[in-house]
């Protein structure tokens, strides 16, 4: 029996095509920037996102740091939501190697940030405070998508403010699909944007960071700081390709077996699914305490691998498809109801 693996869209294997596709890339030293495969990759991520530049890397933690040690200096502060990724799991990276101080303020539910609220936290021009230099969205967050009104209306703020604007759009192409538009009407409002490529695109490891020239420049010295220069990387790039001329409109399948799976699960006595949350491939349900153990216990026994969280998150990606859904919906209906 297969397993289905719901802890994440990172937990994805590459097709066929890809791996043919890792196996002929051309690669050479990306360091000495003679790698075509990544050239290649870089060039279709500026176009494709609409920004003036892109750096390959190796990690979407990686992609956020390099962007925040680019936009800010030691002893400077970016402004986020406290359930950014780039605040909570992600290491303390800012502070740790930069300095760099988080300001976080509290989201709403549907994952913006109150704009009033971004604006009073934004620090005086006085000696006594961290300089405000940042503000950084998510988006896609928790499963929730930005709408572009909104996310408009916030770089509007930063250019009335002077603050530099960062996307982690980690999931920034289920964004897109979900809005029905194009990712650059959404990843060309930023000055930079990391979009995560091992998630639901389906490759084995890579992010791109997106964004201004001079801002890419001083990321890519970051990355050989931090030790983030790769080699003969054209391999791993090779699948970063074909994840993006492949992958990002399939995403709707992984959205609609979402509402599937909630949908089935919405039925089922002793399970909590807030419906009107789920937007893109995230499915959130709530089980009484008492009960999450052998709960998780019943599931393991039936190769369904979930999350230790309460609600328990449940994430679609290419590797789970409409019967594994339905074979899922049936095992959990009988730890309730058998």
């Amino acid at each position: 029996m297969q397993a289905i693996d719901f802890r994440s869209d990172t937990v994805t294997l590459p097709t066929a095509a890809m791996r043919k596709a890792m196996a002929d890339a051309e690669v050479g030293d990306d360091v000495f920037g003679e790698d075509p495969t990544v050239n290649r990759l870089e060039a279709m991520a500026r176009e494709r996102f609409g920004q003036e530049a892109a750096l390959f890397v190796s990690s979407g933690t990686q992609g956020n740091l390099l962007a925040l040690l680019a936009h800010c200096g030691r002893g400077d502060e970016y402004i986020c939501g406290h359930r950014a990724h780039n605040y909570r799991t992600e290491g303390g990276g800012a502070a740790a190697l930069g300095g760099i101080q988080p300001q976080p303020i509290e989201a709403l539910p549907d994952g913006t940030l109150d704009l009033e609220q971004v604006i009073a936290a934004i620090k005086p021009d006085d000696f006594h405070y961290a300089r405000t230099r940042l503000l950084s969205l998510e988006n896609t967050i928790s499963g929730k998508v930005l709408k572009v009104d909104y996310m408009q209306k916030a770089r509007d703020l930063c250019d009335t403010h002077g603050l530099s604007f960062h996307l982690d759009g980690a999931r920034v192409c289920n964004a897109a699909v979900f809005l029905k538009v194009e990712p650059a009407v959404i990843t060309s409002l930023f000055d930079s944007v990391s979009i995560c490529l091992s998630k639901g695109l389906g490759a084995p490891a890579g992010t791109l960071l997106v964004g201004k020239g001079d801002l890419i420049k001083e990321a890519k010295r970051w990355r050989k700081i931090i030790g983030g220069g790769m080699r003969q990387i054209g391999i791993i790039a090779a699948a970063g390709i074909h994840a993006i001329e492949h992958h990002i409109d399939r995403m709707a399948e992984d959205h609609t077996n979402a509402r599937r799976l909630a949908d089935g699960l919405m039925g089922i006595d002793g399970i909590d699914i807030d419906h009107n949350a789920i937007q893109t491939n995230m499915v959130f349900a709530k089980i009484a305490p008492d009960r999450l153990r052998s709960f998780n216990e019943h599931c393991a026994k039936h190769r369904i691998r979930i999350d230790n969280g309460n609600p328990i998150r449940l994430v679609t990606h290419l590797d789970i498809d409409e019967k594994s859904i339905d074979r899922t919906i049936s095992v959990i209906g009988d730890f309730f109801h058998g």
